[in-house]
């Protein structure tokens, strides 16, 4: 499946078309490169999902909660997979709780088979493509 988003101004509807596609899915990790859109994506998201917090990226906390719950997780700056285990990440992922993971490379084997893998690819003309 794929999402066209030709501006701005088209992200909140393209988060209500994703979670619309994706069913009961609640893992959900974004793969693209850095300032395609990773974090703005999921800001949409919560914002359908109905989080009223203000959502930024957890680049230096690893996770940031929100309500419902929410969980929006980095992992840029993991080094090993053994700092996931020790934050407890698994138990997050089984939790039934919304899981919006940001470099999500270093921890795939983690991941369950059910995780919707978002790629986000930036166009010439500036617009996202948004495939999972």
């Amino acid at each position: 499946m794929e999402i066209k988003v030709k501006s701005l101004d088209e992200i909140d509807a393209a988060a209500r078309q994703f979670l619309s596609e994706i069913g009961d899915a609640r893992i959900i990790a974004f793969y693209a490169k850095m300032g395609a859109g990773k974090t703005t994506f999921t800001r949409a998201l919560c914002k359908a999902l109905g989080v009223v917090q203000t959502v930024t990226s957890p680049t230096f906390a690893i996770i940031n909660e929100y309500e419902g719950p929410v969980y929006h997780f980095d992992f840029y700056r993991l080094k090993r997979l053994s700092e996931a285990y020790d934050m407890g990440f698994e138990d997050y992922l089984y939790s039934g709780a919304w899981c919006l993971i940001e470099w999500p490379e270093l921890i795939e084997d983690l991941l369950p088979q059910e995780t919707v893998r978002v790629h986000i690819e930036v166009c010439d003309d500036g617009s996202r493509n948004i495939i999972f």
